[in-house]
């Protein structure tokens, strides 16, 4: 029985001294990119610790099979089965360590982890040598060759356990440590008991990429990467057309007959609030067709704000939404760029340019940013001071997913009143997802099967009317746009059809007393998605918005005007002649009601649009 502990917790003490043996090797190996950012080593250092959790989570899966034989030597042990387990770790090192080293080898360039595609330059092996320069390539050979070889006389001098006696299959005290260490694989594995399982964002704590890069496990970002790719190594999955054909279609949509925009604030320079509500449906909203009494609050700052009444989620998750709103680039089936770092990595952010214009930035959430890998992708849009579940006190109310929305707005609140101005602030709501245990008894007694749901929207709601109130009597009002958008929607007490652009209609509003008196209680009808917010902004600041192309500037009337959404397999576009529900997996149009003369050009223009946004994503 302790052989068989000893075999356990021995080969989980060597995977955690490799991570940290490669670790330190990256490090050092980017020492003078460290230094040229400016890093601090005791920030450096740091990443030790924030890889942990990512690092016990690699772990437990190595540990599978070595785990399946000792449940084989408990009754059986023969002498090929200690060879066997160390043949399979012999095999994990190598594999680990070429792929440390090659990350070293592309860092320079590529300025991230290794991505499946990077794989994909192993099929020629001359390319990649003729990239480097001949001595970097030898001294990441050599470098290879020493980090493999070393672990492994490491892990057979101190690690490997041999097991030559089987024990008594019977022995109860056997069967009770392998009870117990399956579970522990399973954890460890999935990063803990909370319901989001362990991602990339756990390691992420600096707002120096490089340091994240590092702590982030190079075999769990390489797993995570594949899988996120597995359906399309290579070829489009909505290749409906030749690649100019589509590509020229998506060039004549998006033309601009006069660039031109209508200037709604009073200065180019606001503080600017981006308030994002978790699951907004537009059916909660009174002005864009839901029932009254909903959202009352939203309802009178509508009075005094730019409401867009024909908006929609381009995606269904809330990870696709960050990309759409911060990045302006939509969301599409089958997986999401904020959960590839070497995607996202190559996407331009709001929040950057407005960083760049001497912006002060910060970001809250009542939860965990894990899910989705959005703390990952927060980070690196720059935002320098994030607040999340653990960074509240324990004098708020706790619901099962994180801190409710009325505390998390009032510590907002609060530390803006200490921020430096211009800022540029970012809040996602919690309250509004299941199970929906917000602090409030509930106020309606009907919706059905989504009586919960409103009655959740309204605490939401309430919170945030409370929170304009207070937030008018701080000096920085006056000068804050506040922008209020849902990350996506939901299913309704009206029950839509999930495929349906009924069901991805959302609300978005800006307000503050920094919009000019002649636009405020503004209806805007256009047709348009969340990723438009990115160049309709920035359009009103004055600042560069050419990095952003599948972003449209609301104000202009020139700009084109349709909708677009995606759902798995599948898309809905939406046009002012009717809009069409389309099921790539099955060939199938759900809905269809373009008029006969406008099908095929109506057709070609939204399945263009996810051929060329899908071929984008791939290419990233």
């Amino acid at each position: 029985m302790k052989k068989i502990f000893a075999s356990f917790t021995k080969q989980l003490a060597f995977w955690m001294l490799f991570f940290f043996i490669t670790r330190a090797i990256f490090l050092l190996y980017n020492y003078q990119l460290i230094k040229a950012d400016g890093i601090k080593p005791d920030e450096a250092i740091a990443a030790f610790w924030h890889a942990i959790p990512l690092d016990i989570a690699t772990t437990c899966y190595l540990l599978l099979f070595p785990f399946l034989i000792l449940i084989i030597q408990s009754f059986y042990s023969p002498k090929w089965l200690n060879s066997l387990n160390k043949v399979y770790t012999l095999s994990a090192i190598i594999v680990f360590s070429l792929l440390v080293t090659a990350e070293l080898g592309i860092y320079p360039e590529w300025k991230t982890k290794m991505p499946y595609k990077a794989l994909m330059y192993l099929q020629n092996p001359s390319e990649v040598y003729n990239s480097a320069s001949t001595a970097t390539f030898f001294v990441l050979i050599l470098l290879f060759l020493v980090l493999s070889t070393s672990t492994y006389w490491l892990y057979v001098k101190y690690f490997h356990v041999k097991i030559l006696e089987s024990l008594n299959l019977w022995y109860f005290k056997v069967w009770l440590i392998l009870i117990v260490l399956l579970p522990v694989l399973f954890i460890g594995g999935r990063g803990g008991w909370q319901q989001i399982p362990i991602n990339q964002s756990e390691s992420y704590y600096s707002n120096h990429n490089i340091l994240n890069l590092a702590a982030v496990n190079s075999g769990f970002n390489i797993t995570i990467s594949i899988i996120e790719n597995y359906k399309n190594f290579g070829k489009n999955p909505y290749a409906f057309y030749d690649k100019e054909e589509a590509q020229s279609i998506i060039e004549k949509l998006y033309e601009l007959p006069k660039d031109s925009t209508t200037h709604i604030l009073k200065t180019e320079k606001p503080n600017i609030v981006l308030i994002i509500l978790e699951s907004w449906s537009a059916d909660l909203i009174e002005s864009i067709g839901g029932k009254p009494g909903i959202t009352p609050s939203f309802h009178e700052l509508e009075n005094q704000g730019v409401l867009f009444t024909n908006l929609y989620a381009t995606g269904p998750r809330s990870e696709q939404a960050m990309g759409s709103i911060f990045s302006g680039f939509p969301a599409h089936p089958i997986s999401s760029v904020t959960v590839q770092p070497e995607k996202f990595s190559k996407l331009p952010t709001v929040t950057k340019s407005l960083i760049d214009n001497g912006y002060y930035t910060s970001f809250y959430f009542g939860g965990q940013l894990r899910y989705g890998n959005i703390k990952g992708y927060i980070l690196y849009n720059g935002f320098t001071k994030v607040v999340e579940h653990n960074d509240f006190g324990n004098n708020v109310l706790r619901g099962k997913l994180g801190v409710h929305d009325e505390f998390v707005l009032s510590r907002q609140l609060k530390d803006l009143n200490e921020e430096k101005e211009p800022f540029f602030s970012g809040l996602f709501t919690l309250s509004s997802h299941s199970p929906y245990d917000q602090p409030m008894e509930n106020v309606f007694d009907w919706g059905g099967n989504e009586n919960d749901y409103i009655n959740s929207a309204y605490y939401t709601d309430r919170c945030l009317g409370n929170y304009i109130n207070e937030a008018r009597k701080q000096p920085w009002f006056k000068n804050t746009l506040f922008i209020i958008v849902a990350d996506h929607s939901h299913n309704s007490y009206r029950n839509w059809s999930f495929t349906t652009p009924a069901y991805h209609k959302i609300p978005m509003l800006f307000y503050g007393e920094v919009i000019k008196e002649e636009f405020r209680g503004l209806k805007v009808n256009r047709l348009s998605n969340q990723m438009d917010l990115a160049t309709t902004l920035l359009k009103q600041l004055g600042l560069d918005s050419a990095p952003f192309k599948w972003s449209r500037d609301l104000f202009n009337p020139y700009s084109p005007e349709f909708a677009y959404y995606s759902f798995e397999e599948g898309l809905g576009w939406i046009t002012q002649n009717g809009h069409f529900v389309y099921d790539a997996r099955v060939d199938h149009y759900n809905e269809d009601t373009v008029p006969d003369e406008l099908k095929e050009k109506t057709k070609k223009q939204g399945k263009s649009f996810l051929q060329v946004l899908f071929e984008e994503y791939m290419r990233l």
